[in-house]
């Protein structure tokens, strides 16, 4: 006869809840049965899973085909690229810059940087020598000069032209003789001109 009041139902959902724990051995049943259902779902539910997807896949779906690929050889597991067809890694040869006549404004720019490299203030202060570079200079090339300290610059004047050393549409690297060392030096065309974006000492 069916159960048709909560106070009945709730009377037969004590007695399943309180059975494991009348005995130790209803208790250890309960366990296993419980260990022994999580270890089935574990074991089944992946297999649906997996049947199902396989199932979806209709089999009157296109393959995937390339005319790069070659078919496959008996006993390959992959098919094989055809490598004539394949791309190189490089498609041009890497371009080398041209050279070309060096602009007049660029060698006076290497002049002017030059001598005002050798105009040390006379308290050798940094950020006044810095100035008096600030518009020959590129603004990246600044910072590094911090490094210098102008009393180590040997030199206080330019002696002779700038002599081109290389040359290129916008870059010229150029040695001017000082009274002092021989200093290499290299600018570059920037929207507000030519700029020297680093120097090296030619002698020691």
């Amino acid at each position: 006869m069916p159960i048709r009041t909560n106070r009945g139902r709730a009377a037969v959902y004590r007695r399943l809840w309180g059975w494991p724990m009348r005995s130790p051995t209803h208790l250890v049943g309960t366990v296993i049965l419980v260990v022994a259902l999580v270890i089935a779902a574990g074991l089944l539910v992946p297999r649906l899973v997996r049947d199902g997807g396989a199932g979806a896949a209709s089999p009157n779906a296109p393959q995937a085909t390339s005319d790069n690929v070659a078919p496959a050889t008996e006993g390959s597991a992959e098919p094989t690229l055809d490598r004539e067809t394949l791309p190189t890694r490089l498609s041009e040869p890497l371009v080398t810059p041209t050279t070309a006549e060096p602009a007049p404004e660029a060698l006076e720019v290497v002049k002017e940087w030059v001598a005002a490299w050798a105009s040390v203030p006379e308290d050798g202060d940094q950020d006044t020598w810095l100035e008096g570079l600030r518009p020959y200079t590129t603004e990246e090339f600044l910072p590094q000069l911090r490094t210098v300290d102008p009393a180590n610059v040997d030199a206080t004047k330019v002696v002779g032209e700038p002599e081109v050393r290389e040359s290129y549409p916008r870059s010229v690297t150029a040695e001017v003789t000082t009274d002092g060392p021989t200093l290499l030096v290299t600018v570059i065309e920037t929207d507000d001109g030519w700029r020297v974006t680093d120097y090296t000492e030619a002698d020691g």
